[in-house]
């Protein structure tokens, strides 16, 4: 093989190499830009579910006032935060505890006398 041969081979393969290179990074950018995609539509979901969340708990926590509003001797303290170190994962269990306790209340406050809910 002569030196022009060789230096056609060499060039060859260095364009072969710049094509699959080219095309593997073609081929990583629709990748990342699937997980962006998926990343986006996750933080999406998680914003939803943290506002339903939200708005049970202040549901359950309005009713709640509602209950004791009749109870000159219980003073309602401030209106709950949202706990930063809460599991996004249990969000529907924290909602379901949050009914249960409001629920335990109802019963406490129909459990009393009338002459303590005056």
């Amino acid at each position: 093989m002569n030196a022009g041969q060789e230096y056609k081979q060499i060039v060859g393969l260095a364009g072969k190499a710049a094509q699959e290179l080219r095309a593997w990074e073609r081929r990583r950018a629709e990748e990342l830009d699937a997980e962006i995609a998926a990343a986006e539509a996750a933080v999406a979901e998680a914003r939803e579910r943290e506002t339903r969340t939200v708005q049970g708990a202040q549901h359950w926590w309005r009713m709640a006032q509602d209950n004791v509003s009749r109870l000159p001797w219980l003073e309602v303290g401030a209106d709950p935060a949202p706990a930063p170190h809460a599991y996004a994962s249990r969000l529907d269990l924290y909602l379901r505890e949050v009914k249960e306790a409001y629920q335990e209340l109802v019963d406490a406050v129909l459990s009393l006398g009338w002459r303590a809910r005056r």
